[in-house]
């Protein structure tokens, strides 16, 4: 059986937005490690925005970087209502209402270990839905004090917290699962 998992960086006040910015200094061999342990799947799901940025950087991207080569050939679904040929190489476009999107997503994890990266619009959606088996939250000792925020105010979203680990640098992952799943 397969599952989605998705990961993401995250601040104390909640904002996941433009993590490269504010998580450097937090980067060492332990969150390496968690992070390579969500690259370990059979393909990756992305939004919109965060397909548009990685197609246009990984295909012109150092060939001799090993992850060049591993971001590139690996499968890869965007789910979008706008985009409608997807041209970077291995990826698809999976597009259609709700309940065709909720499906078709239904149908790719039971056969196939599935990993998001950033799309923080569409991890929202699919916690929304019970489609997100395991949200990997790598909470960041700083506040940021700006930028999109992971929950929007007024959500409300049980989860139940699998495991938490806190690495040297301060950093505490949590691991959840959405209370329908």
């Amino acid at each position: 059986m397969g599952y989605i998992k998705s990961g993401l960086f995250i601040s104390l006040d909640g904002v996941v937005e433009a993590p490269e910015t504010w998580h450097f200094p937090y980067f060492d061999d332990e969150m390496g490690a968690a992070v390579g342990a969500l690259m370990d799947v059979d393909a990756t799901l992305l939004g919109r925005v965060t397909y548009d940025g990685f197609a246009d950087y990984w295909p012109k991207a150092d060939p001799t970087d090993p992850m060049t080569a591993a971001m590139n050939s690996a499968r890869k679904y965007v789910v979008s209502n706008t985009l409608t040929e997807a041209t970077w190489e291995n990826s698809s476009v999976i597009s259609g209402d709700s309940d065709e999107v909720t499906a078709e997503l239904t149908k790719l994890k039971a056969d196939a270990r599935i990993g998001t990266t950033g799309s923080v619009a569409l991890v929202r959606w699919m916690l929304e839905r019970g489609l997100i088996d395991e949200l990997h939250l790598l909470v960041h000792p700083l506040v940021v004090g700006h930028g999109k925020k992971l929950f929007e105010q007024g959500t409300t979203l049980p989860l139940t917290l699998l495991s938490s680990t806190t690495f040297g640098t301060g950093v505490v992952h949590l691991i959840y699962t959405n209370e329908t799943n």
